[in-house]
């Protein structure tokens, strides 16, 4: 077996179909659109390429491609760890272990020349609402965004070294068994508090929109982080306008304290409900139609992926409130039968709690694993700081 780096628009192919040809007959697998594949390697697309770098290699056998993986650096993260590390992703192989770990021995390899000392994984080189982590419990159909993989890659990564960095928990909540009525009065009663206001986003305002966004998501991380390195609003605006077909503009919310925006709430519909009849990743004219057609019959699943509120109100019941919004909504849209709530962290029992109380119901789980190059060091797993600090 040897390994190729992916250079070529050939190699770029074989990397985007190796999945399709390892998953054709697991009816669970629902295909990336190849253009949303690659557009994480671009630099023109990606903006982790401004202080970051990419490799991906194929694994062959003889004249087969057998496995896949990315590795990357994101400079602007390397203070959200204990040491300096590095991720690896996107990886799929054939039932091998010999395989899997000559991918692996590659991208630590890799890694260590440019100065790491570990590596998480499997992970996207971008925001972690996406292509992130490894199922491990619930091997059904995935949400959008949400990876699909064979049970034995767990193996692989355990094997080899990797160990449970944190946990990632989805659930699912039946619109037509209700919420209950005390989780109901208490967000309406943050709602009715004097000052407080709320708006769902609207592409014609699109300008204020990222303002607000950006303003509450740099607010809270750069709490978090020291070195953190914020998000920029022209990337924000590409975003949503990239997005724009997938989107829905009363999904997406927005709380304010007299004007000033102190939370968010994004959800959006699950396009995977689309994309398992598209089959093979290709957004031809074709495709377009039936994205068009099915994105309006098909979708009855919506997913929230990615919450936020400013650090002094995250225990105002503001959340509550966002949520209480979209369950307003969804009155009104009657083909969306389910939410899936999704992911949120094992160190987060506070929004395991709220989803609790929604009458959540959890699927499945994912795990962001972290291999420690120098094995005396010793392991620790991430736990939430953020929580620990005061404002």
């Amino acid at each position: 077996m040897h390994l190729q780096e992916v250079i070529s628009q050939k190699d770029k192919k074989l990397f985007l179909e190796l999945p399709k040809r390892l998953y054709r007959d697991d009816p669970n697998w629902v295909c990336p659109l190849d253009i949303e594949i690659e557009s994480i390697f671009n630099p023109a697309t990606n903006t982790k390429f401004r202080n970051g770098e990419a490799v991906r290699w194929l694994l062959y056998d003889k004249k087969n491609v057998v496995g896949r993986i990315a590795v990357f650096i994101d400079r602007d993260a390397l203070d959200h760890h204990k040491v300096p590390t590095g991720g690896c992703g996107f990886f799929e192989c054939v039932e091998n272990k010999s395989a899997a770990f000559m991918l692996f021995d590659a991208a630590k390899k890799w890694l260590k020349e440019k100065g790491m000392e570990a590596m998480i994984g499997p992970v996207n080189f971008g925001e972690n609402f996406h292509h992130w982590g490894l199922l491990t419990e619930g091997f059904a159909r995935q949400a959008y965004y949400l990876p699909y993989n064979f049970p034995y890659y767990q193996h692989f990564f355990e094997d080899y070294g990797f160990k449970d960095y944190f946990k990632q928990f989805a659930y699912l909540k039946k619109l037509s068994d209700g919420f209950p009525e005390r989780a109901l009065k208490f967000a309406e009663f943050t709602e009715s508090r004097p000052g407080y206001s709320f708006e769902h986003f609207s592409y014609k305002r699109i300008d204020e929109f990222v303002d607000y966004f950006v303003d509450v998501y740099n607010t809270i991380w750069e709490a978090y982080y020291e070195n953190y390195s914020p998000l920029l609003k022209e990337d924000i605006k590409t975003l949503l306008i990239n997005s724009k077909a997938v989107l829905d503009e009363e999904m997406i919310w927005f709380a304010f304290d007299k004007s000033k925006p102190v939370g968010f709430l994004i959800v959006m519909p699950d396009i995977n409900q689309v994309l398992i009849k598209l089959k093979n990743g290709k957004l031809n004219l074709i495709n377009k139609l039936k994205f068009a057609y099915y994105k309006r019959h098909s979708i009855t699943r919506c997913r929230a992926f990615v919450a936020g509120i400013y650090p002094e109100y995250r225990n105002t019941g503001i959340i509550s409130a966002l949520f209480y919004q979209l369950i307003k909504i969804l009155k009104d849209k009657p083909r969306q039968e389910e939410i899936e709530l999704s992911w949120v962290g094992d160190y987060n029992p506070k929004m395991i709690g709220i989803y609790d109380k929604m009458g959540g119901k959890q699927i499945n789980t994912h795990i962001t694993y972290m291999h420690l190059f120098d094995p005396t060091v010793p392991f620790e797993r991430f736990n939430n700081e953020f929580d620990n600090k005061k404002y």
